[in-house]
């Protein structure tokens, strides 16, 4: 295995994170310094970063939580704030969010141990879908959804294709592939409507369903399969508008 994907497997730092780790001469495999993520170690090797060795990879694991409105996407916080991690099971060990939500906006977001699957499912050139459903202000019309679907400008950049329908007169559910802050928000305000209430339903194919405010589940092996082959087949395409999903 490459050295930095052994060091994100075994939960030091995502694996962007590790080869900068491994680049600074932080590592070394056998007491000798190694400064190139990707010699070929696994559990025998001696792996060892700033003079601590590393245990071996621990068993992946992934939870879905329900985060309320108030708890943070941070494993710990200087206001004293609650966070995301500590409503993972007790015993979990060091856990990593997968991407964030702001703390007024609720809804599904996972943590797991797996530094390189964290970073997969959040790099925007995997194309991960993630599902809103937001409560907004005013009467939502064809023109606002269609201008969502083909994307929008905003101070950071033009927004890519995303999947949009209205729910009801003031409910619409958004599906996108970017992570930008307050993004959903920003899109929604951008066509004149402001969000009251933002919830995150799903997570590549991996819906929020009967899970409670804040609980959290640990995956099966299935999901954690699922999530792990890349970009759900119903994710918005790139470079054309979509109709909005039938469901």
């Amino acid at each position: 295995m490459r050295l930095a994907k052994y060091l994100a497997h075994a939960g030091v730092a995502s694996r962007r994170a590790a080869e900068d780790i491994v680049r600074a001469g932080r590592v070394t495999v056998a007491g000798e310094v190694v400064t190139d993520p990707a010699r070929d170690v696994d559990d025998s090797s001696g792996v060892a970063v700033d003079g601590a060795p590393l245990r071996p990879a621990r068993e992946r694991v992934v939870y879905a939580v329900h985060k309320p409105a108030g708890v943070v996407s941070t494993a710990r916080d200087t206001h004293g704030r609650p966070t995301v991690v500590e409503l993972a099971t007790p015993g979990a060990g060091r856990l990593y969010r997968v991407g964030r939500l702001d703390a007024d906006t609720t809804g599904l977001i996972l943590l797991t141990n797996d530094g390189e699957l964290a970073h997969r499912l959040t790099h925007p050139r995997f194309e991960v879908p993630k599902t809103y459903r937001a409560r907004v202000r005013g009467h939502v019309r064809e023109d606002a959804l269609r201008r969502l679907r083909e994307g929008l400008e905003l101070e950071d950049g033009r927004t890519g294709p995303a999947r949009a329908r209205r729910l009801d007169d003031g409910t619409v559910e958004l599906t996108i592939t970017e992570g930008r802050k307050r993004q959903v928000r920003r899109m929604l305000e951008a066509v004149g409507h402001p969000v009251i209430e933002l919830r995150r339903v799903a997570f590549g194919p991996l819906r929020l369903g009967a899970l409670q405010p804040g609980a959290a589940r640990r995956l099966t092996a299935k999901e954690v399969a699922e999530l792990s082959a890349g970009r759900s087949a119903r994710s918005p395409g790139r470079g054309r508008s979509r109709r909005p999903a039938r469901r």
